[in-house]
C-alpha cells in the first residue's frame, strides 16, 4: 500500500506531539542537593583528603550552585565583587525558562569533579543523574546543562588561581632543627607536616591570612610551674584520668564523636591502613544538612546556608593554617613521651600538623557564627552526622555549644593544649562574625 507524502508528514508530526507530551517537567528538590553534597563527601572520604584541601572542595561547588541559581534572584544577591577575586560572571540567559535548579546541581557536579583524584566516582554520578534527566525532558534538561556549564566553568576559572596549583610544588615543612619547642611529626606513622603553604591561598572573604592573628601561645617552658608546663601537665594528668574511667566515659565519647581525623592509621600486625573518617569541615557540612531538613528549607535556602557554611569553614582553614606553621608549636604527645612518660599515648591520634591553634576549634566557632545567623540561636539538634561511621548522636541546645564541645574534645583527646582550644575558638569566632558582617547574601 503507497502513502502520499502529505499523510506521511501529518503522521511524523503527530508521531513527534506524542512524544513531546510524555516529556515531563525535571523536578529538582533540596534532596537531590543534600544527596549531590553526600556524593561529594563520600569521594572526599575514599580520596582521603586532608582538612584543609576538603574544605576548598566544598566551598567551590556551593558557590557555582549559588551563582547560578541566583543570578537574577529577586531575593538573594550574587557574590560578585564580594568574594576575592571574584569580580564578574557572564550570565545572559537566552532562555528564561531555564531550570535554575537543575542548572545549579549540574553547575555544583561540574566544579566538584575538577577538585577530587576519583573523578570517575563523580562522573559516574552525574552520567546517571544525567541520563535520568535527559529521559525525563531532553530540551529542558539541554538548555540547564549549558547554563549550568557556563556559570561553573567561569567559577573554574577563578578557582584556578587561588594559587593552590603554586602550593604543590612548594617545600616540605622542615623538621629539622634545634629548637625544642618546634613541631616533630607523630606516631604511629610519623607523617610530614600537611599543607605548610596553605595560608597562602587566596582567602574568600578574609583580607588576609593573618587577619585574625591570635595572640601568642604560652611561652614554651619545661620549667615547673610556668603556664606553659602546666598547660602539659594538665594534658597528661587528664587524659590519665578519662582512661580510668573507661572507655564509656563522657570525655571519650566526646572525644570520638568529634576527632573527624582522616589520617587515623591502624596497625594490625604488619599492616597499617587508614581508618577513613570525615574531616572537621564535613562534620559542620553534615550539621548544616541537618538544620536545612529540621527547618524545612526551601532548595534557595537550602542553596544559600551550605554556601555560607563552606565559606566561613574554607577561611576559618586559611586562617588557622596561617598560624599553625607561623608558631610551629610541638605537640603535647612529643613532650610527654621525650620528658614524663616514653609510653603515653593521647586517647586520639595526634594529626600531622602543629599545634597552636586547633583546627577543630577554629572551624567549629567560624561555623556556629554563620549557622546561628542563619537558623537562630539556641537551635536545638540531634547531630547524627557520625553515625555512618559507627559513633552515636549527640544532641545540642545550640550551635554555639556544639562548637565549644568540639573545642573541648580536642583537650579530652589529649593532642592540644588549653590555649590552643580556647584561643581557637575565639579566633574561629571571628571569622564567622565576618562573614557574616561582610558578605550580603540578600538583596
Amino acid at each position: 500500500m503507497k502513502y502520499s507524502s502529505s499523510i506521511i508528514s501529518v503522521f511524523v508530526f503527530l508521531l513527534c506531539i506524542s512524544c513531546k507530551d510524555e516529556q515531563k517537567p525535571i523536578s529538582i528538590s533540596t534532596d537531590d542537593y543534600h544527596n549531590t553534597v553526600d556524593k561529594l563527601t563520600e569521594v572526599m572520604i575514599h580520596d582521603i583528603f586532608s582538612p584543609p584541601v576538603a574544605s576548598r572542595i566544598y566551598v567551590y561547588p556551593n558557590i557555582a550552585a549559588y551563582e547560578t541559581l541566583n543570578q537574577d534572584n529577586a531575593t538573594y544577591k550574587s557574590l560578585v565583587n564580594q568574594l576575592n577575586g571574584l569580580t564578574a560572571i557572564k550570565s545572559e540567559k537566552k532562555d528564561v525558562s531555564i531550570n535554575l535548579k537543575l542548572a545549579s546541581v549540574i553547575a555544583y557536579i561540574n566544579v566538584a569533579k575538577e577538585l577530587v583524584f576519583s573523578k570517575e566516582r563523580i562522573t559516574t554520578y552525574r552520567d546517571s543523574l544525567y541520563t535520568n534527566w535527559e529521559t525525563l525532558n531532553a530540551e529542558e534538561f539541554k538548555s540547564a546543562k549549558g547554563y549550568g556549564i557556563k556559570i561553573s566553568d567561569q567559577i573554574i576559572t577563578w578557582m584556578n588561581a587561588d594559587q593552590y596549583v603554586e602550593t604543590r610544588t612548594m617545600p616540605d615543612y622542615n623538621i629539622y632543627t634545634d629548637d625544642p619547642s618546634r613541631w616533630e611529626p607523630t606516631p604511629p606513622s610519623y607523617m610530614k607536616g600537611i599543607e605548610p603553604h596553605w595560608n597562602k591561598l587566596r582567602p574568600f572573604v578574609l583580607d588576609s591570612a593573618a587577619q585574625f592573628k591570635p595572640v601568642t601561645h604560652p611561652e614554651f617552658s619545661l620549667e615547673k610551674g610556668t603556664v606553659f608546663h602546666n598547660e602539659l601537665m594538665d594534658v597528661f594528668n587528664l587524659n590519665n584520668e578519662i582512661r580510668e574511667k573507661g572507655d564509656d566515659s563522657e570525655e571519650i565519647e566526646i572525644a570520638r564523636f568529634w576527632d573527624c581525623n582522616p589520617f587515623v592509621s591502624v596497625n594490625k600486625g604488619h599492616f597499617m591502613f587508614a581508618e577513613k573518617k570525615i574531616t572537621p569541615g564535613a562534620h559542620w557540612i553534615g550539621i548544616c544538612k541537618i538544620a536545612c531538613k529540621q527547618t524545612n528549607s526551601d532548595y534557595e535556602k537550602t542553596v544559600y546556608a551550605y554556601t555560607k557554611t563552606s565559606l566561613a569553614i574554607a577561611d576559618a582553614f586559611i586562617s588557622c593554617w596561617d598560624e599553625k606553621y607561623r608558631s610551629n608549636l610541638i605537640r603535647p604527645e612529643t613532650l610527654i613521651n621525650k620528658y614524663i612518660d616514653l609510653e603515653w599515648a593521647p586517647i586520639l591520634q595526634t594529626p600531622p600538623f602543629p599545634e597552636y591553634t586547633s583546627g577543630h576549634s577554629v572551624v567549629s566557632g567560624a561555623s556556629s557564627e554563620v549557622l546561628t545567623e542563619i537558623f537562630g540561636d539556641n537551635f536545638e539538634f540531634d547531630d547524627t552526622t557520625e553515625l555512618p561511621y559507627g559513633l552515636p548522636m549527640r544532641s545540642f541546645k545550640s550551635f554555639r555549644l556544639a562548637a565549644q564541645e568540639a573545642a573541648v574534645s580536642r583537650l579530652y583527646g589529649g593532642i592540644h593544649y588549653k590555649a590552643a582550644v580556647e584561643v581557637g575558638v575565639d579566633q574561629g569566632i571571628g571569622v564567622g562574625t565576618l562573614v557574616n558582617s561582610k558578605v550580603s547574601f540578600f538583596k
